[in-house]
């Protein structure tokens, strides 16, 4: 006996080929109500993700089908799809064939979940790892783990953007900027990065989790003598642990991991990647790009002290800035 009518509501892990591939291919019966698919990755401020995350169920082992009020994991939301899914289409054919009968469903499944995770283990896809996840607070609480009751202050007030909010935290300074002309043309041609040098550059950076549980988003907003006003937007991916990834355009990232050592914020370079239908992919760009690093120094209880670089192992550094910042108010 399942429920009738209403609606049902699919979450999944999006970087999961099989599981992408079983979201898009799913279709129920026209008595079941309207259907609704939530990638948790993309969607990780969706109600019913954190409902998943707060009812402890991994994502990570299986995906969640809510159908009539009640959550279905693993094997039982395979078998609650078989029952109120479409007969057309072969992932619903499929589907009713290994889930549709309990005995068959509980060989099927353990099957199918090793598969998926041998996959993953091959495609170098992290996982979710929600159930790590701080479901209140800010994002760099888990980030700096043991370490973030030791940061003073003002790192605390820094990292304050919470996860699940729209909150935004600024900070204002000036910073001075070098770049090597070719990195200047370079620049301007992707649009990474900002595009010129300068010197007591005054600089606006906001920092939101935008109702995120694993991403911290950048805006760092320049303005330059000359009127000239540019953004460098930046998104950082939690990847768990101490370790995210800061993507830029065209889905290039830069890996690091965060520590809090001799009084300082440390960022250390951990590789570049490359985001690709969903997967990120190491690429050996440290030969071209050098090894980005960056550090910032508590000043007071409401200003710190950054600086960050690249360094080519031939060029020595080829791109960096420095400067001072004062914590502005939490919008």
């Amino acid at each position: 006996m399942t429920p009738e009518g209403g609606s049902v509501q699919f979450v999944y892990d999006g970087d999961c080929p099989l599981c992408r591939a079983a979201a898009r291919a799913f279709r129920i019966k026209k008595a079941a109500g309207s259907l609704e698919v939530v990638d948790a990755r993309e969607g990780a401020s969706h109600p019913l993700v954190r409902e998943v995350i707060e009812a402890g169920l991994n994502l990570d082992e299986g995906m969640v089908v809510k159908y009539g009020g009640r959550l279905y994991h693993g094997a039982d939301a395979l078998q609650i799809m078989a029952l109120i899914g479409s007969s057309q289409g072969w992932f619903n054919q499929l589907n009713a064939f290994l889930f549709k009968i309990p005995v068959i469903a509980k060989i099927s499944y353990p099957v199918m979940r090793a598969g998926r995770n041998l996959l993953l283990r091959l495609l170098g896809v992290n996982k979710l790892d929600f159930e790590k996840a701080v479901v209140d607070g800010p994002l760099f609480k888990q980030v700096f783990g043991s370490d973030w009751p030791e940061l003073p202050e003002v790192m605390h007030k820094h990292y304050a953007a919470e996860v699940f909010t729209d909150d935004i935290q600024q900070v204002h300074g000036t910073l001075d900027i070098f770049m090597k002309p070719w990195i200047k043309g370079l620049a301007k041609l992707t649009g990474q990065l900002v595009r010129q040098s300068g010197e007591n550059v005054p600089v606006t950076v906001s920092f939101s989790c935008k109702g995120s549980a694993n991403s911290f988003f950048f805006d760092r907003k320049f303005s330059f003598p000359d009127g000239d006003t540019q953004h460098f937007r930046s998104r950082m991916v939690w990847q768990g642990d101490n370790v995210l990834i800061e993507f830029m355009r065209f889905g290039l990232g830069w890996k690091l991991a965060y520590s809090w050592e001799e009084g300082k914020v440390i960022l250390r370079h951990k590789g570049y990647v490359w985001r690709l239908l969903g997967f990120n992919i190491p690429v050996p760009l440290s030969l071209l790009m050098g090894k980005g690093y960056a550090e910032e120094t508590p000043l007071d209880d409401n200003s710190f002290q950054m600086k960050t670089y690249t360094e080519h192992f031939l060029f020595g550094k080829i791109f960096g800035y420095s400067g001072r910042f004062d914590i502005g108010d939490k919008k």
